[in-house]
């Protein structure tokens, strides 16, 4: 694994440049046979990531060469303000043109159980196989004020080790439903990046990048590419206690 840190003066710097990455990381990859396979993120910083993308790569990439997968899902249906796929495509989708086959969500309105399950075989047959497991070209993840990456929370810890592919995981304090990747289907991805904003965030920060004292407890301290890349793209006050 190599692990790089890179901290930009503002959300609208980080953005800019990790979507500079994301084309650069696609463009190389578009001339290979088959579709290149993306797990996005929930969150406001992939938020700014996806209007970015919207506005100035619209022509840029070649859309129907990408498969859009998510890595976690509130429980919802698309029109509610929480659900991952709807916020994506309000700010990203609507503004691009990519065939509807390309978009894989999850159905965060059905079964959470039957669509975990649905969910990993729609994941199992559109991924290539490596090391026995799915392997995504790219991960995108954010991190959680308790430490929490996808959805996967530090009471449910075991979910980094779960032999399934997304499993029904619950947000600690509001007990809401979620349908989450599991941990070891992110560290098979050979590039896997946070994306982490906001001064609320540099406590986490600090203690799993310097692995400070109980670092991990926090699940987003064990996402470690099999082999690859683990990239955390910051803004100042994401990074600000790194150096402490």
């Amino acid at each position: 694994m190599t692990l790089s840190i890179k901290v930009f003066k503002s959300i609208e710097n980080l953005s800019e440049e990790f979507c500079l990455e994301f084309f650069n990381v696609i463009n190389n990859k578009q001339n290979a046979k088959g579709k290149i396979n993306i797990a996005l993120s929930g969150g406001n910083t992939p938020k700014f990531v996806f209007q970015n993308l919207a506005e100035f790569y619209k022509e840029r990439l070649k859309w129907g060469k990408i498969n859009l997968f998510w890595g976690d899902e509130r429980c919802v249906p698309p029109e509610d303000p929480d659900s991952n796929f709807g916020m994506t495509k309000k700010y990203l989708l609507d503004h691009i043109t990519i065939p509807s086959e390309n978009i894989k969500r999850i159905i965060g309105e059905n079964n959470p159980q039957e669509e975990a399950k649905r969910y990993s075989q729609v994941i199992k047959s559109s991924l290539p196989s490596v090391n026995i497991l799915p392997k995504f070209d790219m991960v995108i993840l954010g991190l959680g004020d308790d430490g929490h990456t996808a959805s996967i929370f530090p009471d449910q810890i075991d979910l980094l080790k779960s032999d399934k592919i997304y499993e029904v995981a619950y947000q600690p304090a509001s007990k809401q439903k979620r349908i989450t990747i599991t941990g070891k289907i992110i560290n098979n991805s050979p590039k896997i990046y946070f994306l982490v904003t906001g001064k609320k965030k540099s406590y986490v920060v600090n203690k799993i990048l310097n692995k400070k004292d109980d670092y991990l407890k926090f699940t987003a301290s064990h996402i470690k590419p099999v082999m690859g890349e683990l990239i955390w793209f910051l803004d100042a006050e994401a990074a600000s206690e790194i150096n402490n």
